[in-house]
């Protein structure tokens, strides 16, 4: 591929409203990405499923967030953007979905080859939970398993941790732009795994953490990894999407089991009555994925432009893989008046968000989204139990 071409397929894949399935069909007919950026919307728009997507065809955001990506992987030495057609693209990630067009890598893309076993939780994990996910983790990557998780709070936190402090290898698979670190107070973790591992984002550059960003990062934790184990879930849980998805495409699911009073344990306790394997210790995984110690000689992916890629159940219609991608603004922005008004709010100690809305009279949506705004900005923190204090005058 030329720097052309390698440029085209960058822009296309940052199109604002051209998701996966669509690049793939477009590629599928056009040939080439440069073809298809020399289109004529005319030409392209049968291929466009969201209408949305023909405003921002050749647009000025696509290019300007081409431009930044590139330029971000030109700055840091352990960056890169992989590209599906890429001879090293991770061949898991095309079993059971469409594949990403780009992924923004940071760290050590070696590691995505390798045996590898997720482990998601509750981001508001006991300490127990967070104990078992770190031992668990530890373990297993002592043995040369990578873990993959989410590096929310909680249970992908430990598991991050365990593998870590084993001189293991971790991947965090991001539901924000790789310059965003979600969690805030997560920096230096995410600085040691991309020492000892490495990061993936699907999303533009400046991406926040957007709340329908995460069902979509964990499609990805789920076919990067050859078996999932849930650590401590509720009912409503995004690690039970990760299970489902898992399921979906094959792949081994577990569960630890917790008491019954917890609320935290119902969600492993669906998994394990549904067919999730009942996991007690070390050897229960092992029993179940013992390919993951076997080392197999993971091939990677690539494709020829032209050859069919879409997966058999594409046939025009929308499929669970949502293909909107929201281009946002970089930081670096004075506080907005909402902002304002939630800081002085907060004061110095410690308040919930729902005492937020009753005090300042401002709909829950708002405060909870400026709260995050605020955290990514260095503003405050959160804590256990869902609070945040201010931590910035």
């Amino acid at each position: 591929m030329n720097e052309q071409e390698r440029y085209a397929w960058i822009e296309l894949a940052l199109t604002p409203y051209i998701g996966s399935e669509t690049f793939l069909r477009l590629l599928n007919h056009f040939g080439s990405a440069q073809t298809i950026l020399s289109a004529s919307i005319a030409e392209i728009k049968p291929f466009l499923h969201r209408a949305q997507a023909s405003r921002y065809w050749r647009s000025d955001e696509a290019r300007q967030a081409a431009e930044a990506a590139l330029k971000w992987e030109q700055s840091h030495a352990d960056a890169r953007l992989l590209l599906l057609i890429d001879n090293d693209y991770p061949a898991l990630l095309t079993e059971g979905l469409t594949p990403p067009p780009l992924l923004f890598i940071r760290g050590n893309s070696s590691c995505l080859h390798q045996p590898s076993l997720a482990m998601v939780g509750s981001r508001h994990a006991t300490p127990q939970a967070r104990r078992i996910a770190s031992e668990f983790a530890a373990a297993m990557a002592q043995k040369g398993v990578v873990i993959v998780s989410g590096m929310a709070d909680g249970i992908d936190t430990a598991a991050h941790q365990g593998a870590l402090q084993a001189q293991g290898m971790t991947v965090a698979i991001w539901g924000t732009g790789i310059d965003r670190v979600y969690p805030a107070r997560n920096k230096a973790l995410a600085q040691q795994i991309s020492n000892q591992g490495c990061i993936i984002s699907e999303f533009p550059l400046g991406t926040r953490p957007l709340a329908a960003n995460f069902p979509r990062r964990n499609r990805l934790i789920a076919a990067l990894s050859q078996g999932t184990l849930v650590v401590e879930a509720a009912t409503q849980s995004g690690s039970l999407i990760t299970a489902r998805l898992a399921g979906e495409m094959g792949r081994e699911v577990m569960a630890v089991p917790g008491s019954i009073d917890n609320p935290l344990s119902k969600g492993c306790h669906i998994l394990i009555k549904q067919g999730a394997k009942l996991v007690e210790n070390l050897q229960d995984i092992e029993q179940e994925c013992p390919f993951l110690l076997q080392k197999p000689q993971l091939q990677a992916y690539s494709v020829q432009p032209t050859q069919n890629i879409l997966p058999d159940d594409v046939s025009g219609q929308q499929t669970n893989c949502k293909e909107q991608l929201k281009l946002v603004d970089l930081p670096n922005k004075v506080l907005n008046e909402i902002q304002q008004i939630v800081l002085t709010g907060l004061g110095y100690g410690v308040v919930h968000p729902d005492t937020l809305v009753t005090t300042l009279g401002i709909a829950a949506a708002d405060v909870y989204a400026n709260l995050i705004e605020l955290e990514l900005d260095g503003w405050i923190t959160s804590l256990p139990g869902g609070c945040y204090q201010r931590i910035k005058s």
